[in-house]
């Protein structure tokens, strides 16, 4: 059998398993096999498979047939020109979430713009942070910003460490494990750790709807997908805390459903942030919002 024969064989697979980007992860699983790319597959179309690379192969399809993704399966996610590993351990890194990364950046662009001192550096927090996509390409991009970092999973933060360490200089984030707000309330500082911005692509879907989920998503971490009842739940304690941890001028910003933008609006009001925004994603729909900190906080 020839790579060429091989990777039609293997999209007509994945197509007969109801894969949807059958030819795609066909083609990206034999060039892993190969240690190759697209080009590639191309070029060397007409050479024999070997038996050992062809059993690896179907291995590979075997895993995506029974629902793992393809991120899980070649360990690694490309986000944002970087190239992150990944495990079962973290939530797999969407285009969606682009936007955050890139709205975000523009704040802290803004802040230094602003005149802020370039040897400080802004200030920034990414909480519910998995395998450190937004940490580490705000501070790849920012490299003066301060950039915490945190997880409720140990896992995860170990994940995003490692990440950090591949893709950054040594020291480059400051990583805590912990339940949202809570390694930055410092009670023997008397203070809490305040930030000028913090960014959250954090858990949204509603409870109900996980089982109806595509099978490679439902594989992912249950926590880092499950935002309760109305999947608001996460987002509202982020927002309920986030007014003592911002400095003045500080902006949030959140990733959440276009469904939920309205909900979360209202609440951002409720707890008194001000110039509330909505980013709309590369297919137009609202995916990023923000709100400068209240005003108490600004006193």
């Amino acid at each position: 059998m020839t790579i060429r024969e091989a990777k039609l064989r293997g999209a007509a697979a994945l197509g007969a398993g109801r894969i949807e980007s059958a030819a795609l992860d066909a083609a990206l699983l034999l060039a892993e096999v190969l240690n190759t790319g697209a080009t590639g597959l191309i070029v060397r179309g007409e050479e024999p498979l070997s038996g050992a690379d062809l059993s690896r192969y179907e291995r590979l399809l075997e895993r995506r047939l029974a629902g793992e993704c393809i991120a899980y399966i070649l360990g690694r996610k490309e986000f944002y020109g970087l190239e992150f590993r990944v495990t079962d351990r973290v939530l797999v890194p969407r285009a969606d979430t682009e936007i955050l990364a890139e709205t975000a950046l523009q704040e802290i662009r803004h802040i230094m713009d602003a005149g802020m001192d370039a040897s400080e550096g802004p200030l920034v927090l990414d909480l519910c942070t998995g395998s450190g996509v937004l940490a580490i390409t705000l501070k790849h991009e920012c490299p003066t910003a301060v950039v915490w970092a945190s997880d409720i999973s140990g896992a995860a933060v170990a994940v995003a460490a490692r990440n950090a360490e591949r893709l950054l200089p040594p020291w480059g984030i400051h990583f805590a494990e912990g339940s949202l707000f809570e390694p930055f309330r410092n009670p023997s500082a008397g203070r809490p750790r305040r930030f000028n911005v913090i960014v959250s692509n954090p858990p949204y879907i509603p409870s109900a709807e996980i089982e109806h989920l595509a099978p490679e998503v439902r594989r992912e971490p249950r926590l880092a997908l499950d935002g309760g009842r109305d999947g608001l739940e996460l987002i509202e304690k982020i927002i309920a805390d986030a007014g003592e941890h911002l400095l003045p001028e500080g902006r949030i910003l959140l990733e959440a459903d276009p469904r939920q933008m309205y909900n979360i609006t209202e609440i951002l009001r409720n707890n008194g942030f001000e110039n509330i925004e909505v980013f709309r994603d590369l297919a137009g729909q609202e995916r990023v919002i923000g709100g400068t900190a209240p005003f108490s906080v600004k006193t």
